[in-house]
């Protein structure tokens, strides 16, 4: 079924629009679950409470294209969940290490001014990302937007761990140097 079509029985109601969702999309939505969590049982709720999310959502909003939507508040619900389950003790996986990766390049959020500035922050990445090759825009987003690990993205591209590892480091490196270029530091 195409995602208007989806979007369409959303729009009416219809118990099937959550049936078609998770045809089409629930693969995509349980990997990025998974990525963070590393967890099938916490990966399935985190995508049963998107569709839930999307079900509240759909209408009014007309979400274009509907698999990013459904990305994103799937991994927003995994973020909060990995939060929630390692609340009392620091926790180890990719998800840490992302992040720590990225904490090099972007400054991080502190009170009400960060706010303000997280939007000169994000139209300033979306900038960068938009001028890099197509290849590389996809290893970076897949690290750092999916979490997924080194070696998943090397089998993925048919790429050695050492050539994805060079990629994201120079891409980060990229990064830094263009977000000191824009005033943004960290």
């Amino acid at each position: 079924m195409e995602e208007k079509q989806i979007i369409d029985l959303y729009f009416a109601r219809s118990d099937r629009a959550i049936a078609e969702t998770d045809r089409k999309y629930g693969s995509y939505c349980r990997q990025v679950a998974y990525n963070i969590l590393h967890s099938h049982p916490d990966s399935e709720e985190c995508v049963n409470d998107a569709y839930l999310k999307t079900w509240n959502a759909i209408p009014p909003k007309r979400p274009n294209p509907l698999k990013i939507f459904l990305g994103k508040i799937t991994r927003n619900l995994a973020l909060d969940r990995w939060d929630w389950n390692h609340a009392a003790k620091r926790g180890g996986g990719e998800m840490v290490v992302s992040l720590e990766e990225l904490g090099e390049c972007i400054p991080a959020c502190h009170g009400t001014e960060q706010i303000m500035e997280n939007k000169e922050l994000v139209k300033a990445l979306n900038t960068f990302l938009e001028g890099l090759p197509v290849q590389t825009r996809k290893v970076f987003l897949r690290r750092y937007w999916n979490l997924s690990p080194v070696k998943e993205i090397a089998s993925f591209y048919g790429m050695s761990e050492s050539k994805v590892k060079m990629i994201l480091m120079r891409t980060r490196n990229a990064l830094k140097a263009y977000l000191e270029q824009e005033g943004i530091g960290l």
